[in-house]
């Protein structure tokens, strides 16, 4: 997956009413590289409420498993499970959060799992998803209005905790902690992704009769320009990618194909990049959470740079082996990546 970088409940529109009285100011200060950064959020006077206007400040990129965050809004959030009656789900917001998020605009990486300590109470978090808010209300994905970095509007981590649960209070510190195992799994399960799409193209570059835009190793780029939809799973990855005429059109050649060859052509270049050791990073223009992020990666020939708000491993240490299954049919092209660790 290189153009576009299971959940436990249904997640549905939240928001919290609108007030009459004017808003008032208070300047909240954040640092990132050393400097520092005065930013303003507005004081909802009617129920005491801060809806920030700033987006969350996210650890998860680099590796963040913890944070001790104040909680700045708390929401409900009706359920459709027919076996919960006449109850809601909770959602809560915070300052900062090492929660990964999953965004329905482009669902590839599902929600971290973790838990949440209320006042020395540990409670499940059910869920995590993307929250929007212009400052006097707050709505969570898929019925956000606007894109991502929408002048007047914030982006925010909306942790979501079951029926019946504790419940924070706005304004008290709770500490957030993410499962280090399911993380970890869906870090390799994505950077696999990655690679082998890059593999995939380099294994699928002798089809080509047209020049098109190509990857930053060189190679034609099949994924960016077939992809439909992508999923990371627990160390394992499954794209699936338009066979068509668009696709023929633009010059790729199905004459005689032999999926099965490509597939053991991408298998050689994985297994090279394994046994090099690769060295993985990410890049950030920030620290909220729609800044601006990239999957670096040193690969043996040479660096390639992604667009991708997910999270990742710091190398392929523990990694034996990352291969992968093709399946064609008439209009689509499945692949499969499965991680082996050691």
């Amino acid at each position: 997956m290189l153009g576009l970088c299971g959940l436990l409940v249904r997640r549905v529109a939240a928001a919290v009413p609108a007030v009459e009285e004017p808003a008032e100011s208070v300047p909240v200060e954040t640092w990132w590289s050393g400097r520092v950064r005065r930013d303003r959020q507005p004081i909802l006077r009617k129920d005491g409420q801060v809806l920030p206007l700033i987006d969350t400040r996210v650890s998860f990129p680099f590796g963040g498993l913890t944070a001790d965050s104040e909680v700045l809004t708390v929401i409900e959030m009706p359920t459709t499970d027919s076996t919960v009656m006449n109850s809601s789900l909770t959602g809560f917001v915070t300052a900062a959060s090492p929660f990964h998020p999953v965004d329905d605009g482009w669902p590839d990486q599902g929600p971290d799992r973790g838990t949440v300590t209320i006042a020395g109470v540990v409670v499940d978090v059910v869920d995590v998803v993307l929250g929007a808010t212009s400052g006097n209300n707050l709505l969570t994905s898929p019925n956000i209005p606007v894109r991502r970095g929408e002048p007047g509007w914030a982006f925010v981590v909306v942790h979501v905790v079951a029926p019946g649960s504790p419940v924070p209070a706005v304004g008290q510190t709770v500490r957030l902690e993410v499962d280090p195992v399911h993380r970890d799994e869906l870090n390799h399960g994505h950077t696999a992704c990655h690679l082998a799409a890059l593999a995939l193209n380099a294994a699928l570059a002798d089809r080509w009769r047209k020049p098109v835009a190509v990857d930053g190793l060189g190679h034609p780029n099949f994924d960016q320009l077939a992809l439909a939809n992508s999923r990371i799973h627990p160390n394992a990855a499954t794209d699936t990618y338009r066979i068509g005429k668009s696709l023929r059109k633009k010059g790729f050649d199905m004459v005689d194909w032999d999926v099965q060859d490509a597939v053991q052509r991408a298998d050689e270049v994985l297994a090279g990049w394994v046994a090099a050791g690769v060295v993985i990073r990410i890049e950030a223009e920030g620290p909220g959470l729609t800044d601006r992020r990239s999957w670096v990666c040193e690969l043996p020939e040479g660096e390639e740079r992604i667009a991708c708000g997910g999270t990742h491993p710091t190398s392929l240490d523990g990694v034996a082996a990352i291969r992968i299954g093709l399946t064609l049919t008439d209009a689509e092209l499945v692949m499969e990546t499965k991680v082996t660790r050691r």
